[in-house]
């Protein structure tokens, strides 16, 4: 018999598994920011920086203000680290060759959502992809098959002088194509290696990918013990479990963008070795059909759900839509792209989320120059609390902090715009 999950109790489990509910440490520490990466198991990077970064985030949301040179520490090992042996920190390019720092520790950057940090322990799960990547680059047509000796050439010039930006290596090819966005070929073929696994990101500078040999950072134990794919998909989808508490089939595929089918038999054979529990949950329904969902084995079943955060566009309970609509009943799109005459809730609106509701959302600006947070408007939805703005000034005033910022400012736009305003200008 397949238990039901009521609605509510669903979004409960849901913000459980994500780290949700728990009272924030007095001052988050390393232990801290490495819990909630492994509960994760993934920060998407996104280049937007008009409030924060988004890999840094998800972070705050769960722990509150922890210094941000904890996740940088496990980003990757600096560029330093694993230069060439004597390379100088100059722009004086050494001859030498191999350097040999390596490290299981710490994150590492690829495509696993998007664009994202994973632990480097879950790098051999990810072989799958890095061979279609390569069957795709090698193919007839493919960029690496038409450029076999460029590739060849950047493997020697990292192997010689280390990690490197595309914007440092020096070669005739290396000339932006178009407009000021057109990628190089040094660029394009770098980023092929990328995806291939060839070369690996160790570091960012200014959001500018610093480009190493995998054997340059990631240690023999990583990088030749890749499961086979059913495994590895298999693995991942209950990661991905864990990670959500209670899912469809489509929300576990999204989790890592696996396609469908593997996923389905990940979840078949889950179910039978009892990590995944079949259950429904009323109203999730699709075309009047029922959509079956899975719990994980130990997800936690919460009595009440204790929280007031703001989600970044990218954090994992948002981020796939069709999921956030049927979870929290909560219509989200960033409108980033859209022109700003046709927004309706602001360039970067964060949601908000208070208890085990998404009751509202607010654009925020984090204006470094002048050292203030400002609030280009704040909504809220329909059935929000009604101490909402008053709920939420604590979480700005610590976000505000956290950014360095000495004062919040609000417009006072949007339906929970003047109550926000108030709010801040109350005296203490």
């Amino acid at each position: 018999m397949v238990d039901t999950i009521t609605p509510a109790l669903a979004r409960q489990i849901a913000l459980t598994a994500q780290g949700f509910g728990q009272p924030h440490p007095a001052s988050p520490d390393g232990q801290a920011v490495a819990g909630v990466v492994d509960r994760l198991g993934v920060l998407q990077i996104d280049s937007v920086n008009v409030f924060e970064r988004s890999h840094y985030l998800p972070v705050f949301s769960r722990i509150g203000a922890y210094p941000h040179t904890i996740l940088d520490a496990i980003t990757g090992a600096p560029a330093s680290a694993v230069r060439a042996p004597n390379a100088p920190t100059t722009t004086d390019r050494p001859t030498t060759s191999t350097p040999t720092t390596t490290t299981e520790e710490g994150l590492i950057e690829y495509w696993a959502h998007q664009a994202a940090f994973i632990p480097r322990r879950l790098w051999p799960l990810f072989e799958f992809r890095r061979e279609e990547y390569r069957r795709k680059g090698s193919g007839e047509g493919g960029w690496l098959s038409a450029n076999p000796p460029l590739a060849d050439w950047l493997c020697h010039e990292l192997r010689s002088h280390g990690p490197l930006q595309a914007s440092a290596i020096e070669h005739d090819a290396n000339a932006r194509t178009g407009a000021w966005w057109g990628w190089s070929e040094v660029k394009r073929t770098l980023e092929w290696m990328f995806r291939t696994g060839d070369v690996v990101c160790v570091e960012r500078r200014r959001f500018e990918r610093v480009y190493a040999l995998p054997e340059q950072t990631l240690p023999g134990s990583l990088l030749h013990t890749a499961p086979p794919r059913d495994d590895s998909i298999r693995e991942l989808v209950l990661i991905a479990a864990s990670a959500l508490g209670i899912a469809t089939e489509a929300d576990l595929a999204d989790y890592w963008r696996l396609t469908r089918a593997p996923v389905a038999v990940a979840i078949r054979d889950l179910e039978e070795n009892g990590s995944l529990i079949r259950v429904q949950v009323p109203g999730w329904e699709t075309r009047s059909w029922t959509t079956p969902a899975w719990m994980h084995r130990d997800a936690v079943v919460p009595g009440h759900i204790a929280a007031t955060a703001l989600l970044s566009p990218f954090d994992p309970v948002v981020w796939c839509r069709p999921r956030t609509e049927r979870v929290f009943g909560f219509h989200y799109r960033i409108e980033i792209y859209v022109p700003k005459p046709q927004r309706i809730f602001g360039y970067y609106s964060l949601p908000i989320l208070i208890d085990d509701r998404l009751v509202g959302r607010v654009d925020l600006k984090s204006d470094r120059a002048a050292r203030v947070l400002r609030v280009q408007s704040a909504w809220t939805e329909k059935d929000a609390p009604p101490d909402t703005a008053e709920r939420l000034i604590p979480v700005l005033r610590q976000a505000a902090a956290w950014q360095g910022l000495a004062e919040i400012v609000s417009t006072g736009a949007g339906n929970l715009g003047l109550p926000l305003k108030s709010e801040i200008n109350r005296p203490a």
